[in-house]
């Protein structure tokens, strides 16, 4: 089955920038928002905003690794294309979004699907992916439908994933992915580690045959 992975951060962390490394060739990239990004190169992305074509695409494609950038746009631009109201539109809006990511486990066993969502803080103190509504919350506790979920931290000089929890936040990764407490923020090297840990398929054929 495919495996799904959240990045959180708030608004200019570099979630977007460790992107940087990957070309068009290595994954999907799915721009909800349509921003431009914050490096060059021109990668292709999808511009879809719904869940259910997001999740038509990912499950037709060929790639091995999928990006879902600005995730959390999904439900509020659904809260703003609803024609539904009460707890049919909150329903939708909740129950899409976690179909979309639940349906991660019946792609391929090694395809990544990343999620890419601003963060904010739970009714617990705790740093955690922003939801809309009450619905995921208090149904869900949305992380836990992930195994592995970094942080993107930032400061003027350098820019970051934390992968061990220091009991403020929701990170976690498996014991010995990451030998490190704070890693760079470079998504393609994530999916490395990833797939070396769990013995999945290199991001690419060739990448197989230089290794």
């Amino acid at each position: 089955m495919g495996v799904p992975v959240l990045i959180i951060g708030a608004s200019g962390s570099g979630k977007s920038t460790s992107l940087r490394n990957f070309t068009s060739e290595e994954i999907g990239l799915v721009n909800v928002s349509g921003k431009p990004l914050p490096f060059r190169g021109g990668m292709k992305s999808a511009r879809l905003s719904h869940a259910q074509d997001i999740q038509a695409i990912i499950a037709k494609g060929t790639r091995r690794a999928y990006v879902i950038d600005d995730a959390q746009y999904v439900m509020s631009f659904e809260e703003m294309d609803t024609k539904l109201s009460g707890y049919d539109k909150w329903n939708a809006i909740g129950y899409g979004f976690i179909g979309l990511v639940r349906s991660v486990s019946a792609l391929p066993d090694d395809t990544i699907v990343y999620f890419l969502m601003h963060s904010e803080v739970g009714d617990d103190g705790r740093l955690k992916a922003k939801t809309l509504g009450k619905l995921i919350d208090n149904h869900y506790t949305l992380e836990g439908l992930f195994p592995v979920v970094l942080m993107c931290n930032s400061t003027k000089e350098r820019h970051w994933f934390t992968t061990v929890n220091d009991g403020g936040s929701t990170v976690k990764a498996p014991m010995g992915m990451f030998e490190q407490a704070e890693i760079d923020n470079d998504l393609k090297a994530v999916d490395s580690a990833i797939r070396s840990y769990w013995g999945l398929k290199p991001l690419t054929d060739n990448e197989k045959k230089e290794g």
